[in-house]
């Protein structure tokens, strides 16, 4: 249990392609990314990663009318229902081709798949538990080439369907007898998007070109009568009348129902027609921008438009007034999306991996969020454990919380790719190198970037580290073999470090030392002590190239990955190798597309990349050119788990056979690119070229591992792969974990120690039983002015126990006084016998500080807003009684200029208060 860590978050990257959804309340977004479906609380600020996941990318995604059910599709037609309300896979099925929508009826009852040139009606699941979810009821057929779109009327009765063959056709969900099908014209593009009315058949079309046409039907909805049943069907329901017409008579509403009207109102009542009242165009000044997404507010009567250049309207429907133009990005809009309200409008950008939720009433950003454009390559925690900072090769430094799982500040500074990230001790400083030939600080505190560190001569940095003072800065360059060393404090050049014979691959200071050890490519780790004139102290001789390193919390331990897929541990003391791990066969790789060898062979070219110590040192993970992350004990040498971070196959490397099939008289299918020329005409006809156009040519990238850290708390551990930044957490809600239980350990009698006043040996059976409510109930049962004896009392393997449990409680309850004293109380009386065990308590309080922290920063801000509202109030009466005393009667002109006045005060006033900010 203590390993059992499982999938928490997807950070790093919020939209990638797909539709959008808000849910029914409106106020969160459901946003496809990759084979995974996060969802954007926007009210609580919050993002969370349902932890499952497609086999291919996500290509649509139908949500339910009352926002319990979604159906999530992939690439290849595979479709997963999903119950958000207890996040899990209630059901499997397989399309048998690649989807292009997915709507559900307003009522619930049915959804409608687009299918190449078909339309496909199913039953949707019930709140009854059935044999097979999704039924097939209807296939509609009529358009030539793939169908685009979907919408329903309001009574879903029928639905409108387009098609890129510039039609659009409307199908009855019944058999209709004066609507069957209806197919309308008047485009010279692909349909992009078809709405109907509300309460009404009345309908728009929008294609690619910009054209929007309004089209009005001369029937209403409740007219639509169902067609008689005719052969075998007719005779049983004749059958069945006669039999209820010689019990008793039948009215004439209950034979209209039936499908039998009278002639004469067949004769009054003839079939559906549309006719065009309208036609207006986006592009009027003659620049073509093609439309690549719409969403239509039915209440509101608002149509939302984006366009391939990144600009997107909004106009007002029949009138098409326009209410207002933006340009959100250089890139195209992909899925548009409004909420229930109609106030909130949510863009997805799959080029720049962009995800906007746009207020238009307010002209104001509800969420803008954006991950990094290319891979990510290296990540750090905070030394608190609240933050993560992400580096990747489009030069982009991103910080993220770690309990909203949002981006609060991007740094754009670097002109090349990142290469390495970390955090100075004191949490408040990010350091970075690139590529670019630069080392970058920056400040958390006013977000800027403070110090820029240089080398005499242009070189490539591959890795950066920081010590433990956070004065000394160190980088490795990939292409000089030298190691420099900046002053933090002066930002000046300290010397270069020079010995290696290849590129420098990892840095590491020693937590404990200034000692800084480097591994390079040259089969060697060097040891270098930064007050002995940065001599070479020691140098670790090593049987393949050195690719990762990384020392112990302690300092006592080195790591060292190498390239022929070891791990070795060694003493940096007595510079003795204490250990090794063979990861080889632990590692397994998949294979590429282009491979002609199994995963078996080709995972003997593949190494670890990445290291990282457990908060308590006694494990260790490892990551690779693989979609595995490995677990090892490190004094047993064995590998404790393995956690796979992907199961898409969207992505390269994760085949595991040859597949014959793909295999052609012309080479691999993977070889022919069946995306190019489907953007705007253009085609790469060069096979297996990776360059160039990325948005019009098909490109799978690689799987693979580039970093991994371990929180400071011990509870989670985060990676980032190719898919994004994903984190793994222990759920201690789900886990069932006793501690030295026996059989006189219940419930019951933890109960009953409580309402004898036993606190003491109540808290012991629940902390042994492990019930998280359990614990909660004991210790809140203790009366505030007991805490302290009953803190004393407890013995010392507890206490660990007791402060875990207490540094979970900071992030969730309310009770901050209560917990907050258990916490002084418990520190205070086991303090001096804790600190010989130091190192292995060391998580549980950086746990405690993130909580504590948290809370601090919390009422920080709300206190600095109250204070100012103090300030500013006493600045007016103070102003007012000044004015009262001078001058009885005051004109309106002087009452405006005492208000400007009061204000000018409160400015003096609070730059001569800023000094004692914290």
């Amino acid at each position: 249990m203590k390993f059992a860590y499982r999938f928490s978050n997807l950070l790093g990257t919020v939209y990638r392609r797909g539709n959008l959804n808000f849910t029914c309340d409106g106020n969160s977004v459901i946003s496809p990314v990759g084979n995974r479906v996060t969802v954007f609380d926007l009210k609580n600020n919050r993002s969370d990663t349902l932890p499952l996941a497609t086999k291919y990318n996500i290509k649509c995604v139908g949500l339910s009318p009352d926002g319990r059910l979604a159906i999530l599709v992939d690439e290849g037609g595979a479709a997963l229902l999903v119950s958000l309300v207890c996040r899990s896979v209630l059901h499997q099925f397989h399309f048998k081709g690649s989807v292009h929508s997915i709507s559900f009826s307003p009522d619930g009852r049915k959804f409608v798949v687009t299918k190449g040139n078909i339309a496909q009606m199913y039953h949707a699941p019930g709140k009854k538990r059935e044999f097979n979810a999704f039924v097939l009821d209807k296939t509609y057929f009529g358009p030539y080439d793939e169908t685009t779109c979907i919408d329903w009327t309001d009574d879903s009765k029928c639905f409108v369907v387009g098609s890129k063959d510039m039609s659009t056709w409307v199908f009855g969900a019944e058999r209709w007898d004066n609507l069957i099908y209806y197919s309308l014209g008047g485009h010279k593009d692909a349909i992009v998007s078809c709405f109907f009315e509300s309460n009404s058949l009345d309908l728009y079309s929008l294609s690619q070109d910009g054209a929007l046409c309004v089209w009005q039907c001369d029937t209403h909805p409740e007219d639509l009568r169902l067609k008689a049943p005719t052969g075998w069907k007719a005779d049983l329901l004749q059958r069945e009348e006669e039999e209820e017409e010689e019990e008793e008579e039948e009215s004439e509403r209950e034979t209209t129902i039936r499908g039998k009207a009278t002639p004469a109102e067949q004769e009054k009542k003839g079939k559906v027609k549309y006719s065009r009242v309208a036609k207006h165009f986006f592009n009027e000044e003659g620049d073509f921008n093609n439309l690549t997404a719409a969403a239509f507010h039915k209440k509101t009567h608002l149509l939302v438009t984006g366009f391939a250049s990144g600009i997107f309207h909004l106009h007002e429907l029949p009138e098409f007034n326009l209410i207002h133009s933006l340009s959100i990005s250089d890139q195209r809009v992909n899925s548009v999306a409004i909420n229930s309200s109609g106030d909130w409008i949510a863009f997805g950008c799959s080029g720049l991996g962009q995800l906007l939720v746009w207020e238009w009433q307010s002209e104001s950003y509800v969420l803008k969020q954006q991950g990094h454009f290319n891979s990510m390559v290296s990540l750090a925690y905070s030394p608190d454990g609240q933050y993560i900072v992400t580096g990747g090769d489009d030069g982009k430094v991103k910080v993220w919380n770690t309990l909203s799982g949002f981006c609060f500040i991007t740094f754009t500074e670097h002109s090349s790719g990142v290469t390495g990230v970390t955090f100075t001790a004191t949490g408040h400083v990010i350091v970075t190198s690139s590529m670019d030939g630069t080392v970058r600080a920056f400040d958390l505190h006013r977000y800027r970037n403070f110090r820029t560190f240089t080398s005499p001569r242009p070189t490539q940095f591959s890795c950066v580290a920081v010590d433990s003072s956070g004065e000394i800065v160190s980088a490795g360059a990939q292409d000089s073999f030298e190691i420099f060393v900046w002053s933090m404090q002066t930002g000046r050049l300290l010397d270069v470090l020079s010995g290696h014979e290849g590129p420098i691959s990892g840095l590491c200071f020693n937590p404990m030392k200034s000692i800084l050890a480097s591994a390079s490519w040259d089969k060697t780790v060097r040891l270098w002590d930064m007050f002995d004139s940065w001599r070479t102290k020691e140098t670790l001789a090593l049987t393949s190239d050195a690719l990762a390193v990384t020392y112990r919390p302690d300092g006592a331990e080195l790591a060292v990955a190498t390239l022929n897929s070891q791990i070795t541990f060694w003493d940096p003391e007595n510079a003795v190798q204490t250990g090794s791990i063979e990861g080889r066969h632990d590692l397994k790789t998949g294979r590429k597309e282009l491979d002609k060898i199994t995963a078996k062979h080709s995972a003997k070219g593949k190494a670890f990349t990445t290291l990282c110590y457990s908060a308590d040192g006694q494990n260790i993970l490892a990551g690779g050119m693989s979609k595995f992350v490995c677990l090892y004990h490190v004094r047993e040498q064995i590998l404790v788990k393995r956690f796979e971070l992907s199961c898409n196959f969207s992505l390269d490397a994760m085949e595991e056979f040859l597949n014959r099939r793909k295999m052609t008289e012309f080479g691999n299918l993977a070889l022919i690119d069946q995306d190019a020329g489907e953007e705007d005409g253009v085609a790469i006809p060069l096979p297996g070229v990776k360059k160039g156009d990325m948005s019009s040519r098909h490109f799978k990238p690689e799987v693979r591992v580039t970093s991994l850290r371990f929180s400071p708390t011990g509870r989670c551990w985060a990676a980032t792969s190719t898919e994004g930044l994903l984190v793994f957490s222990l759920d201690a809600q789900m886990l069932f974990d006793p501690f030295e239980l026996d059989t006189s350990v219940t419930p019951g009698r933890i109960r009953e120690a409580l309402r004898q006043k036993e606190f003491t040996r109540a808290i012991l059976m629940a902390f042994r039983l492990n019930e998280r409510k359990l614990a909660q109930e004991a210790l809140e049962a203790v009366p505030p002015g007991e805490i302290e004896v009953v803190s004393a009392s407890l013995p010392e393997l507890y206490v660990e126990k007791v402060l875990e449990f207490l540094a979970s409680s900071f992030e969730v309850s309310r009770h901050l006084e209560f917990y907050l004293l258990w916490t002084q109380k418990l520190l205070m009386s086991h303090g001096q016998r804790l600190k010989s065990r130091a190192g292995q308590l060391l998580p549980v309080v950086q746990f405690l500080q993130k909580g504590l922290q948290r809370h601090l920063d919390d009422v920080a801000k709300l206190c600095d807003w109250n204070r100012y509202n103090i300030q500013y109030a006493l600045a007016v009466s103070k102003q007012r009684g000044m004015k009262r005393t001078l001058e009885p009667l005051e004109t309106e002109a002087d009452a405006e200029a005492s208000d400007e006045d009061s204000l000018h005060l409160l400015g003096r006033a609070e730059d001569g208060d800023d000094g004692g900010l914290l």
